[in-house]
C-alpha cells in the first residue's frame, strides 16, 4: 500500500512540474532524485551487492527507461483525464502486464496461469475503470 500511496502522490506533482518544464526535463529531475535518494540508502546498507551490476541481463540495466515512461504517460495524461482516471489506467495496464509475466513465467516469477477467476478480475477492472473515466 506504501508504493501505491507513493506513486497516487507522485503522479499529480510530477505530471504539474511536467506542465512547467516540460516532460524529458520533469523526468530527469524526478530521476536524478531518485538517484539521490538510492544513494543515501545504499551508503546506509553496506551497498548491498552493488558490485554485481556487471551480471545483470541487459533487460534489468535498461528498466530505468520504464520509469521514464511512465512519468511521461502521466504528464500527459493527468492534465487531460485527472489523476484518477490516470491512475486507474495504470492499474489496469499494469495488472495485465504483470498477468500476462505470471502466466509466462516472465523474469523469473512464479508462473500463475490465467485462470476464469483472474479473467473475470480483470474484466472488473477494465470495467472500473471505464465507470471511473467516464
Amino acid at each position: 500500500m506504501a508504493g501505491g500511496i507513493a506513486v497516487g502522490t507522485q503522479a499529480p506533482i510530477a505530471a504539474a512540474m511536467a506542465q512547467r518544464v516540460g516532460g524529458a526535463s520533469g523526468s530527469f529531475i524526478v530521476h536524478i532524485g531518485g538517484t539521490v535518494a538510492s544513494l543515501i540508502l545504499l551508503v546506509f546498507r553496506g551497498g548491498e551487492q552493488i558490485g554485481q551490476w556487471r551480471e545483470l541481463p541487459w533487460y534489468m540495466l535498461g528498466c530505468g527507461a520504464l520509469g521514464a515512461m511512465l512519468f511521461l504517460s502521466f504528464s500527459y495524461t493527468i492534465p487531460r483525464i485527472g489523476a484518477t482516471g490516470a491512475i486507474a489506467l495504470l492499474m489496469v495496464g499494469q495488472l495485465l502486464a504483470t498477468m500476462a509475466i505470471d502466466h509466462y513465467g516472465a523474469f523469473g516469477v512464479t508462473v500463475r496461469l490465467i485462470d476464469p477467476s483472474r479473467m473475470l478480475a480483470i474484466v472488473l477492472l477494465i470495467t472500473g475503470a471505464y465507470l471511473i473515466m467516464r
